[in-house]
């Protein structure tokens, strides 16, 4: 009788321990929200029509709700279908979006396009030319502009049609 009542409450707390390892793993990985994917050989920038995948250093994407992902070229291209949704995602509005995505320039990790740093007006150029260049860290930006003659850092909100226009 004891040896029984001691092996239930042996399975019973395995039991407990292995629901509550499944519940902890899948708490984080749901709680991570979405990742970062890579692009496709044949993903093409929805603004520019260049294949993204030839161009990893300048990769940025945005994901949707409904699970589709656009791939760009760069910060420009994603800034401008960001801003201009109804004409490159008809039906699609910035509240559909579950994450934006950039790749840092010296990292070369992809980071949250919307908390990132950009500085433009430097010397280095992306695949379509005058590029906004993104960091995770302020000090970068700030050594990547001096090193590299930028004329300013934005927050991603702080990018205006004026900003824009300097990269045409």
């Amino acid at each position: 009788m004891f040896l029984q009542k001691s092996w239930r409450r042996m399975v019973l707390l395995l039991f407990a321990t292995l629901a509550m390892t499944i519940f902890l793993f899948s708490a984080a990985v749901f709680a991570a929200g979405p990742k970062a994917l890579k692009p496709a050989a044949k993903d093409k920038c929805p603004v520019c029509g260049m294949f993204v995948a030839k161009y990893p250093d300048f990769v940025a994407q945005i994901q949707f709700r409904d699970g589709s992902v656009a791939f760009f070229d760069g910060v420009k291209d994603l800034l401008k279908y960001y801003r201009n949704l109804s004409r490159y995602a008809p039906g699609k509005k910035a509240a559909d979006i579950s994450a934006l995505y950039v790749t840092d320039y010296y990292s070369l990790r992809y980071l949250d396009g919307f908390k990132a740093c950009y500085v433009s007006g430097s010397d280095v150029f992306g695949p379509m030319g005058k590029e906004l260049v993104p960091f995770g860290k302020k000090s970068d930006a700030q050594e990547f502009l001096r090193d590299h003659k930028g004329r300013a850092i934005f927050s991603f909100r702080e990018i205006n049609d004026a900003v824009m226009k300097s990269l045409e």
